[in-house]
């Protein structure tokens, strides 16, 4: 099988200090139903429960009610869901460099906190030069454009320390690094990429095998950077986690796993799928190991009954492919320009239903809009059948990861920029 590429030293990476955070605490003692008068004073379900929640409105953003009001400032109006950009519409552009997509559905964030953003990339920088020997000093550059430590503040305000910060952040970078050496930009390829992909998800669901035939898998867990970035930032997950936490990950990286395998087999066989099934392998290879951690990050627990409940399950798939598909938007001319025919939604909509580009890709809009109010529907609709604090709450962190997401796209312009074609 191809290598994927030079990382810097084989060697496990070193042991991992002990995170100073405890793991989260479980809200599984919450009453099934509080007082009714509780809920209508509580302004966060007010929120979450006010306004139309339809396909196709403007419905709420469940992230809002994470904004500290301030005395000077009013409420923003809620964007227009769906307006028609125009060929000679100026690209919008926000208080942070970088414009949005005309016409996409999305909710602004508030700044960063500066003083964390620069204290989680440079916690991050070290461990992934000290502790997992990630790349080699001429990906330097690449590293520092990726910009993750605003990408985890933005997506996680209400995380209560750095220590808890750097939990999504290591994990964050961890499968950036599988993506690219595996899959893409830095030795990655199509071919083999099943073993290598197998062998990498044991780093995070441990083999158990006989006294014969471990070491030999221990010692595999060093041998590349993307397995010592998995083994060190799950190591320091599951430390935090609770056992159902830890275990509800694995199961989503095995989902993004299996996207990674259908869409390198499209690719080796030169087939591009049909809109709905690439639209089904976007379900799978896409961004929901991330939300779906925020209560981790958060330092509390959504029990894990209450998080298996099918309509809480429909609301998380839709938050991440909503999110999916605004990487599509704004990877788009990135991934152009790549070598070789690169999938993403505005592709294969152009291929498959004949569209020019601009109309493919303004297509592709409508369906992220689509699925972000399908997404806020879904979630208010679990809120008022469940309005228990963690339900709430997490509802609420999955809402805000998808918004600043959203932001981390729009303002990271060195990595990204939109087609020309407004």
């Amino acid at each position: 099988m191809p290598a994927p590429g030079p990382l810097g030293p084989t060697a496990p990476a070193p042991q991992q200090p002990t995170p100073s955070i405890q793991p989260a605490v479980s809200a599984a003692t919450e009453p099934v139903t509080p007082p009714a008068p509780v809920l209508a004073a509580d302004p966060g379900l007010r929120r979450i429960l006010g306004g139309p929640t339809g396909l196709g409105t403007s419905s709420l953003s469940l992230a809002r009610a994470l904004k500290p009001p301030t005395s000077d400032s009013q409420p923003a109006a809620a964007p227009d869901p769906d307006p028609a950009p125009e060929a000679d519409q100026v690209l919008p552009v926000s208080s942070s460099e970088g414009p949005v997509v005309p016409g996409l559905y999305h909710h602004p964030v508030p700044e960063p906190d500066p003083a964390r953003v620069e204290e989680v990339s440079r916690r991050i920088k070290r461990w992934a030069e000290d502790e997992v020997q990630l790349y080699p000093e001429e990906w330097e550059g690449q590293f520092d454009g990726f910009s993750v430590g605003r990408y985890m503040v933005a997506c996680h305000p209400d995380a209560p320390s750095i220590d808890h910060l750097m939990l999504a952040t290591r994990l964050m970078v961890a499968e950036n690094a599988v993506d690219d050496c595996y899959c893409e930009d830095h030795g990655g390829s199509p071919v083999g990429l099943g073993g290598r992909i197998l062998l990498a998800h044991t780093t995070l669901d441990h083999l158990h095998t006989t006294p014969e035939y471990a070491p030999a898998w221990e010692e595999s867990l060093g041998s590349d950077a993307p397995r010592r970035a998995y083994r060190s930032a799950m190591d320091y997950f599951v430390r935090a986690a609770t056992p159902s936490q830890s275990d509800r990950y694995r199961h989503d990286m095995a989902r993004l796993h299996m996207g990674y395998l259908a869409e390198a087999a499209w690719a080796q066989t030169e087939y591009v799928p049909e809109v709905w099934e690439y639209l089904a392998m976007r379900q799978f290879n896409n961004f929901r190991p991330c939300p779906t951690i925020t209560d981790t990050v958060g330092g509390y627990e959504l029990p894990a009954d209450l998080h298996a409940l099918p309509k809480m399950q429909r609301a998380i798939a839709l938050a991440g492919n909503a999110a999916t598909i605004v990487n599509d938007l704004y990877s788009y001319t990135k991934e152009l320009d790549s070598p070789g025919l690169h999938l993403n939604l505005p592709v294969v909509i152009a291929q498959r239903e004949q569209l020019s580009e601009r109309e493919a890709y303004l297509k592709a809009v409508e369906v992220h809009n689509q699925l972000m109010h399908a997404f806020e529907a879904a979630a208010a609709e679990v809120a008022a059948e469940c309005p228990l604090p963690s339900v709430l709450r997490f509802l609420k962190g999955v809402a805000t990861w998808v918004d600043g997401n959203h932001d981390w796209h729009r303002t990271n312009t060195y990595r990204y920029s939109l087609p020309d074609f407004w």
